[in-house]
């Protein structure tokens, strides 16, 4: 559906274009944003690799499994089967451990691993457990103690400081992580 909304978005404004004579003004904000974009991908790139560097430090150095360790007394409160499945929470861990130092890469099949256990564990296969949702939900709404994204974003784009928004990503994903959980377990009695 949304492929529709886009052409039709795309040849109204060709129609519209070529009606009212900016058919020229189109192609040349066409041919400079390709450029702008091109360009912008490329600055990301490089800040993105110093990042993946940093983050893979700090596995390396123990500091991600540190962190796993303060984790998971708290989520063996919240799941209450997954907590029970030491395959299914250490997939957990390492999947929120991994996503709260922006290493977003090593996150995902740790993500998929959590999920797959979970499952397993899920005696109604035709519907997600209350803890897989609960999971999806602290996954999208990861607190972030380093946002490396947004700040290799906002050094792309030549911000005199790129780091500033360390402490407003870390209130507002941790904000969003807690509305989340809270939101699931309140569901949960109902659903």
């Amino acid at each position: 559906m949304i492929n529709y909304i886009w052409f039709g978005l795309i040849f109204l404004g060709t129609v519209v274009s070529l009606f009212t004579g900016k058919g020229g003004d189109i192609s040349s904000t066409i041919v400079n944003s390709a450029d702008s974009t091109v360009k912008l991908i490329l600055s990301l790139v490089g800040i993105m690799c110093f990042w993946c560097g940093v983050m893979k430090v700090a596995e390396k150095s123990g500091l991600t499994e540190k962190l796993a360790k303060l984790m998971k007394p708290v989520l063996k409160l919240l799941f209450k089967e997954a907590s029970k499945d030491e395959k299914a929470l250490g997939a957990i861990v390492m999947n929120l451990t991994a996503n709260m130092m922006g290493l977003s890469n090593a996150a995902t099949p740790f993500g998929i691993k959590a999920m797959e256990e979970m499952d397993r564990l899920n005696p109604n296969k035709d519907r997600a457990s209350d803890d897989m949702a609960l999971f999806l939900v602290m996954n999208a709404a990861c607190i972030q103690l380093v946002p490396s994204t947004i700040i290799s974003i906002r050094a792309a784009c030549n911000s005199s400081n790129p780091g500033i928004i360390i402490l407003p990503a870390i209130i507002s994903t941790a904000t969003a992580s807690i509305v989340g959980i809270l939101c699931c377990k309140i569901l949960q009695k109902y659903f």
